[in-house]
């Protein structure tokens, strides 16, 4: 990935499975990495330490800077608190992963009204406010920048449980 080194990267929902793996490869390529994690401050050390492990081998040498952001993508207060704090610390912030998301372990027919409105406001209007926030602060400093949004595999493969339902 030419041309990464020395960028700021927000991802959210970085502490497991893609996120991770994401937050690790673009400090791989020399990014400064911001992790946003909800609620366990320890899973997002862990994709830390593995990203500035594998972006140089040696922490202290890497040149590579991160930050843990504790933060819930639902909460608009919590988002322009994360992209102040990646642009107060790294001086800019020039990726935006939006991969914060989440589901609900029940039957479609069982979901309650508030599940779905919790999916609802994690998963677009949370990655709407990181954008939005995003976007203002490229705007105002005149910069280009990137915006990436992940989905997931669901919007295509039915879910298991679901699929019985009518077999």
């Amino acid at each position: 990935m030419i041309g990464l080194k020395g960028k700021n990267a927000l991802i959210t929902g970085a502490t497991s499975g893609i996120g991770q793996a994401i937050a690790i490869r673009l400090a791989q390529e020399g990014c400064n990495i911001a992790i946003n994690y909800r609620s366990y401050p320890d899973a997002a050390a862990d994709t830390e330490e593995m990203a500035l492990q594998k972006s140089c081998g040696n922490i202290e040498n890497c040149g590579v800077k991160s930050l843990l952001l504790q933060g819930d993508v639902s909460q608009e207060s919590d988002i322009v608190e994360m992209v102040n704090t990646v642009v107060k610390e790294f001086g800019s912030l020039d990726i935006l992963v939006n991969n914060a998301g989440i589901q609900t372990e029940s039957p479609s027919h069982e979901v309650t009204t508030a599940d779905f409105d919790r999916v609802i406001a994690v998963n677009l209007r949370g990655a709407y406010l990181c954008a939005r926030e995003t976007i203002k602060h490229l705007l105002s400093v005149n910069c280009p920048g990137v915006i990436i949004n992940i989905s997931s595999v669901h919007e295509i493969i039915g879910r298991p449980d679901v699929y019985q339902l009518f077999h």
